[in-house]
């Protein structure tokens, strides 16, 4: 049986899992996760001599669900970890590992805290600077006024994602993971669909599912989404322009803490917009990067796909990190 820790974070309150003793290490998950999509590294990290502390993110699980979407916004969320740090590891910094939502917010979080965090982990998302402008603007111009679709326009009308996802949560969910997963063929994700698709339409539900995500996993999922809803989650993605507002405060700093990243070459978010090589372009943001690897074959849910070879890798970082 699970036990959680309630942690109030300031604003919200935030359930987590906790476990070991040592310097905290607070993980945060993604879309559509929890934080059962550190399952794998929650008992390594403890054992390694670290609190590991993986949170549902404000919206999912058993965490406060504010309704507004601006409480979703970055500074929110960014909020959160210091509140989830001043709480479990009061006056001493914490480390912060993110995947995927959770590494932009990780990022963040080190960007504009660096007095709180002292080293940062990310899974999947690099961190490439702030951005000239909005993402909105980007993926409208790129996509949207090609009349191509893209999952992050088409959540941006309140509502709409919400009911196509929680109409049957099990099959979203299926449908979701394996389309970006690394066992998924090439084109699972449609790249030829019109601006005014949904989300599943032309998403295959795979049978068998891979194993690395088993029966009990997406039960597990499905059971926490069919509760809480899909708002929450959905919201983070209706912040870009406030994002990128709050941002232009840190526009000219870098990211100075020591740094980890591992993505897969499969991983459609690795390299969402196809440009430069994603870690190249980091490591002038982000100059103490002292893991960046690539994991053949891997997909978008990295530390789920590839627990072995995540830990192989993060836990010999989290130690260096004490000297």
């Amino acid at each position: 049986m699970t036990e959680f820790t309630t942690i109030d974070a300031g604003e919200v309150k935030l359930r987590a899992v906790v476990q070991g003793q040592g310097p905290l290490v607070i993980m945060v998950h993604g879309f559509p996760e929890s934080w059962y999509s550190w399952r794998h590294q929650i008992g390594p990290v403890a054992e390694a001599g670290f609190t590991a502390c993986a949170i549902d993110v404000r919206g999912y699980g058993g965490s406060d669900k504010p309704h507004p979407v601006a409480d979703y916004a970055m500074p929110h969320k960014v909020g959160d970890l210091v509140g989830v740090a001043d709480a479990l590891s009061p006056g001493q910094p914490a480390i912060l590992l993110g995947h995927d939502w959770g590494a932009p917010i990780v990022w963040n979080s080190a960007l504009s805290r660096p007095d709180r965090f002292s080293a940062v982990g990310a899974l999947s998302v690099p961190w490439t600077g702030v951005g000239q402008r909005s993402f909105s603007d980007v993926f409208n111009e790129v996509f949207t006024a090609r009349n191509k679709f893209f999952y992050q326009a088409y959540f941006q009308k309140e509502g709409v994602a919400e009911a196509e996802a929680e109409a049957n949560v099990r099959d979203f969910l299926r449908k979701f993971y394996y389309a970006i997963s690394g066992d998924a063929p090439d084109g699972t994700w449609p790249n030829n669909k019109t601006a005014d698709a949904a989300l599943l339409e032309g998403l295959v539900d795979p049978d068998p599912f891979p194993a690395w995500m088993t029966e009990a996993d997406l039960d597990y999922y499905t059971a926490e989404f069919e509760a809480s809803g899909l708002r929450g989650p959905i919201n983070r993605y209706r912040n870009h322009d406030r994002d990128f507002a709050w941002q232009q405060a840190f526009k000219d700093r870098k990211i100075e803490q020591p740094a980890f990243f591992v993505a897969g070459n499969r991983d459609l978010a690795f390299n969402m917009l196809g440009r430069s090589d994603p870690i190249e372009l980091m490591r002038a943001q982000v100059p103490n990067l002292q893991v960046a690897e690539v994991l053949d074959g891997c997909g978008h849910w990295t530390q789920q796909e590839r627990p072995a070879e995540v830990n192989a890798l993060l836990i010999p970082w989290l130690k260096g990190l004490r000297g």
